[in-house]
């Protein structure tokens, strides 16, 4: 199998786990042999990339490759409400030789805590919180899927109400948005993906692209669904966009402007928070918070200048340490470095565990963090292998993980934990 036909293959939804793992066999035999190579060999590291298991054009398999190619030194699958693609990415990371971690993402309730009425990190929804359960151990990832696999139906359920509500809304354009016909095809949730609202708005944006085929008619086309004039910037993206970026950034305005318009709060898909990070500890994973921020230019385009948890930070804090959370993760490309000193100062405060992680949607993303470059973000690479290293731990003994009951006896120091794991994680 050619270079080229392989690297087609392991993107391909429509081919088996094993198909995409036997091209990506095949690429590593090109990489052995000097073909193919890192485009920037660095010291960089990403736990938070999403496959096409959630929404994304990177199959687990391609996700490994291009985390490769791209130079990161580890990389971690983090899907919304699914594991589904967990399986796919270990072995990947073998075939590549890449340190690889495991998890999901996912949406909790804060109903009765201080947290409660507050808007935390999420865009969309007062009292509901993004959080990420990372390092799950390979033994517990059947009994992860039998707690997500009832809240991704009860999550498409809330998706066809959404999908009526965006038909309500461009009745006038002659279009309709139907969930089994124009969503759920573009998902995995026959092998265990989820369907998210980012799966709808593609959808509707593919609606849009087949009916005005020409860019400009397109254009037309959303400024009456958005109910809006595109801006000069977002006009120049969109006329501009190679065909490859063209749809995801027609997603991004979509997402930024249409959500809030047909947005279904998110409740019977959501565990409480202490629901979440009692579950962390039974499968032997760690449960992190997401740091969003306020934000004022978004970095992905598709959210707007809003106000998160800056406002409240100390407070939330010491909600994370009653909740018992272990860790935090934040990106550092999409904050200011104020905003990173005082998360990283309340982490040490409170001596929650800091991981590392970049979004990864959308084909213009890149898998490489710069500011990890930076010296105040140094810790962070080695989180990244102790994380790597838990994993390893725990998957072969459950009470050998990191935050486990014997090791804090042990060994209750954080710092000293991190250097022990991070040295699992970095062995061959």
């Amino acid at each position: 199998m050619e270079i080229s036909t392989s690297l087609h293959a392991i993107s391909r939804t429509d081919l088996s786990a094993d198909a995409r793992l036997e091209a990506l066999r095949v690429l590593k035999t090109a990489a052995d042999r000097g073909e193919i190579a890192p485009d920037k060999p660095g010291d960089f590291v990403n736990n938070h990339i999403h496959t096409s298991y959630s929404f994304s054009p990177y199959t687990p398999a391609s996700a490994v490759f291009y985390a490769w190619r791209a130079g990161l030194k580890t990389a971690g699958i983090m899907d919304h409400d699914s594991v589904g693609g967990a399986k796919e990415f270990l072995a990947a990371g073998k075939i590549f030789q890449l340190p690889v971690t495991v998890g999901f993402e996912c949406r909790v309730s804060v109903a009765g805590t201080p947290m409660e009425g507050r808007r935390l990190n999420n865009p969309d929804q007062i009292s509901c919180a993004y959080v990420a359960m990372h390092g799950i151990p390979h033994q517990s990832l059947n009994e992860a899927e039998r707690i997500l696999a009832p809240l991704r139906a009860r999550r498409n359920e809330r998706n066809r109400v959404m999908c009526a509500r965006i038909t309500e809304l461009i009745a006038a354009s002659g279009l309709s948005l139907d969930f089994e016909r124009d969503v759920l095809p573009l998902s995995m949730a026959h092998e265990g993906g989820s369907v998210t609202e980012r799966h709808v708005l593609f959808a509707l944006t593919r609606r849009l692209t087949a009916a005005n085929p020409a860019r400009e008619d397109c254009l037309g086309a959303i400024e009456r669904v958005i109910d809006r004039p595109l801006t000069a910037k977002e006009r120049a993206k969109l006329l501009d966009a190679p065909e490859a970026y063209y749809e995801y950034d027609i997603l991004g305005i979509l997402k930024s402007d249409m959500v809030a318009r047909f947005y279904v709060p998110a409740e019977a898909e959501c565990m409480h928070v202490s629901e979440f990070t009692a579950l962390a500890e039974r499968l032997g994973a760690v449960s992190a918070y997401a740091y969003l921020g306020d934000v004022g230019e978004s970095v992905t385009g598709d959210k707007k200048a809003q106000k998160f948890e800056d406002g409240f930070l100390d407070e939330l804090f010491e909600e994370l340490h009653r909740q018992h959370f272990r860790a935090v993760t934040y990106m550092p490309s999409r904050n200011t470095m104020a905003q990173l000193t005082r998360v990283m100062s309340l982490c040490e405060r409170y001596d929650l565990f800091q991981i590392s992680g970049e979004d990864i949607n959308s084909p213009r993303q890149s898998f490489l963090c710069p500011a990890l470059a930076r010296e105040e973000f140094r810790h962070l690479h080695a989180a990244a292998f102790a994380l790597i290293g838990h994993e390893r731990a725990a998957s072969a003994r459950l009470e050998d993980g990191m935050f486990s009951g014997a090791v804090l006896a042990r060994m209750p120091s954080l710092s000293a934990r991190i250097a022990h794991y991070a040295a699992i994680g970095a062995a061959d």
